[in-house]
């Protein structure tokens, strides 16, 4: 397999790879900076408190947007499929 080819799919999988990670990760970030702020504020240092908020805010990003990321996920695996002959694994 050329080296282009290689680079050009470890590329591909890296981008659909941030874009699948994005929406959770800058959720929770945010999600735990207000939590963190409010704890530190009101002096409760509860730990269910800055899980529970997390774990909401989650499945909501997933029920929004999962049918974005799966649709993503499958359109890269149905190209990463469909182009086994040019990588030469067949």
């Amino acid at each position: 397999m050329p080296d282009d080819v290689i680079i050009e799919v470890l590329r591909n999988m890296l981008y659909i790879s941030l874009m699948l990670s994005l929406p959770a990760l800058g959720t929770a970030l945010v999600v735990g900076l207000v939590v963190g702020l409010l704890q530190a504020v009101t002096s409760i240092q509860e730990q269910t408190l800055a899980f529970v908020p997390k774990l909401v805010a989650m499945i909501a990003v997933f029920a929004l947007l999962g049918h974005w990321m799966l649709r993503l996920l499958v359109d890269y695996s149905a190209e990463l499929f469909g182009n086994l002959a040019r990588y030469g694994a067949l």
